[in-house]
């Protein structure tokens, strides 16, 4: 048995009351309490209490406090329920006290697996170039099960994925890195398997890379003066085999080539 000796406000923090009092052999303890624990358990000075009341009511404020906790990490913004559960933990929270709060929280429903997974996905697909396979793949680590994660990826139609896609493809087209139009397309579609697209939808993208005879001979001379100062002291036949291979290499057709070779040798 123990008895409440002195209550007193927290200056710090207007919701936490320090608790003093006395145990049986004479010792004394302060603990910090939550307002909403002296009113339920209606704690007030000169009271007895037992040490298995005063264990529940720990337990009930650890609970307070990691439901608080909670809320303001959802303040921000949706989370998912492996989001809560790990950021609980890294404050120290008990395991069983979180599975009691993430329970309350769900049922008041400030954490909704599905409904987090269907605004994910709008949000990603209105914010951001993602393929589905990156936001799949991003719903899976935030811990979202397979089947939700199915449902909530319906709404990422093939329409849209190809619209997204073409939109990347695009924005390539209008950057000049001396690329080939072959090895663009193959730039363009390792691109697009990277940000998370279909193979199927890659293939119907890469037939938006531009074609451009003028930026492809650009291109040919770019490369072109670069393999011949690399290879302009070999003799003659094995220059034009090296410069015909490293030129192949970057997606040149051998008529470009040709006439490439052609224009060094007038020069």
């Amino acid at each position: 048995m123990m008895w409440i000796e002195k209550i007193e406000v927290d200056r710090k923090n207007a919701e936490r009351f320090y608790v003093h009092f006395v145990e049986e052999d004479g010792g004394k303890q302060v603990v910090s309490v939550d307002q909403d624990i002296l009113i339920e358990y209606r704690i007030k000075k000169g009271m007895a209490v037992t040490a298995e009341q005063w264990a529940e009511m720990m337990k009930k404020d650890d609970e307070k406090q990691a439901y608080k906790l909670a809320l303001r990490f959802l303040a921000y913004r949706m989370r998912s329920k492996r989001e809560v559960v790990d950021y609980l933990a890294k404050k120290d929270i008990a395991t069983q006290t979180i599975e009691r709060v993430i329970v309350k929280l769900q049922h008041e429903r400030y954490i909704d697996d599905e409904q987090f997974a269907h605004a994910y996905v709008q949000t990603q697909m209105n914010t951001t170039m993602k393929g589905p396979y990156v936001i799949y793949k991003e719903l899976m680590d935030k811990g979202i099960s397979d089947d939700v994660i199915a449902k909530a990826m319906e709404r990422y139609t093939e329409d849209m994925q190809r619209h997204k896609a073409i939109k990347w493809i695009e924005k390539i087209n209008k950057q000049s890195k001396k690329r080939s139009h072959q090895e663009q397309k193959l730039y363009v579609a390792q691109l697009l398997h990277m940000k998370g697209f279909p193979s199927h939808i890659v293939e119907v993208a890469k037939q938006h890379v531009a074609a451009n005879d003028e930026a492809e001979w650009e291109a040919l001379m770019y490369h072109g003066e670069k393999a011949h100062r690399r290879y302009k002291t070999y003799d003659r036949y094995t220059y034009e085999q090296k410069m015909k291979q490293a030129l192949y290499r970057k997606g040149f057709s051998l008529s470009l080539i040709e006439k490439f070779l052609e224009k060094k040798k007038e020069d």
